[in-house]
């Protein structure tokens, strides 16, 4: 797998350019690639993990007290999440944008948004940590981007100031004699899903394959989840130290066309516990993503990732309030 050192800073460059069209193409022919960590950066996913593994380790009991029928920022636990009608057998903690409950959002009921239920203050400082490094990563991967599809350096990045970024903490379990699913085959539903993960393995990726038909998981009609499951080729991603893995999602493949295509993927379980942080660098909460191209078709950013949480999670306390309380009706204004 090809692996990438990003610049201080992306300004334009010629060497800025050329990089970006790496990237792309690398994309094209792969699907996947990884990005160095500095020292800073490995350090903050380090302590992130580590906040992991103590959080998990507590009872079930203590770690489900950590729910909010506000915000899908939580735990969910192993079997809660469901992908093509089936579970899967990963525990997981959201982070997703923590936005106090005097914010005028959170009092006009709209859906998704409210605290983040933090288990202990440490918790909270090592995620915030590894949230910081690893946004500057996306935003440096998008002007990168940008510059590798042939648009404004900052056609990408206007979308995410204010963005939805959000994390999931995953850990899961040995595989038993029963089952070796962690998470069924899908694509990400996002923008650019940027992982760290523990030196375990797990992760398989689908690359692209020449003639293969993709579907439009941001339609409800095409859904991606089971997509492939169990067809030839899927590639394991093996683990590595200090390295993120970098692929796009949905709103990637939406924005270019399909000239970008949202990567499969999909988690066997192992034959010991395995913890990973995904990262999704988002758009704002309110925005319409158009294409590239100027095409009039457009995703308003909000209501899908609303309508991608409560089709994973049908029967959450947050999913039911949603319902219950007509919040997606907010975003119709």
């Amino acid at each position: 797998m090809r692996t990438f050192e990003l610049p201080d800073s992306v300004s334009g460059t010629t060497v800025d350019r050329i990089l970006g069209r790496q990237l792309i193409r690398t994309w094209e022919e792969d699907g996947i690639f990884q990005v160095a960590a500095t020292a800073e950066q490995a350090a903050a996913t380090g302590e992130a993990l580590a906040e992991s593994r103590r959080f998990f380790a507590r009872s079930l009991p203590e770690k489900a007290r950590f729910v909010s029928d506000l915000t899908y920022s939580g735990y969910i636990a192993s079997g809660e999440e469901v992908t093509a009608g089936e579970a899967d057998y990963s525990e997981i903690f959201t982070v997703c944008p923590d936005i106090p409950l005097s914010d005028p959002r959170v009092t006009d009921g709209w859906p998704c948004h409210g605290p983040v239920p933090w288990p202990d203050d440490g918790y909270r400082r090592a995620m915030e940590a590894h949230l910081r490094e690893v946004g500057e990563i996306g935003e440096k991967l998008l002007k990168l981007v940008a510059l590798g599809l042939g648009v404004e350096i900052d056609r990408l990045t206007r979308l995410t100031r204010d963005g939805w970024h959000h994390m999931r903490v995953l850990r899961f379990p040995a595989r038993s004699a029963t089952t070796e699913r962690g998470i069924g085959a899908h694509t990400d539903y996002g923008l650019l899903v940027i992982a760290a993960q523990d030196d375990v393995g797990g992760l398989f990726i689908r690359p692209p394959v020449p003639g293969e038909p993709r579907r439009r998981n941001w339609l409800p009609e095409e859904s991606t989840a089971g997509m492939y499951q169990d067809d030839e080729p899927w590639h394991f991603v093996e683990p590595e130290p200090a390295v993120f893995t970098v692929f796009p999602g949905d709103i990637l493949q939406f924005l270019t066309g399909g000239r970008l295509l949202s990567t499969p993927h999909k988690v066997r379980l192992a034959d010991r516990e395995r913890y990973t942080l995904a990262y999704f660098h988002e758009p704002a909460f309110g925005v319409t993503v158009r294409p590239l191209d100027g095409g009039d078709e457009g995703i308003h950013y909000g209501r899908h990732f609303t309508n991608m949480f409560t089709r994973c999670y049908p029967d959450r306390v947050t999913t039911r309030r949603i319902h219950e309380e007509g919040r997606m009706r907010l975003l119709d204004q």
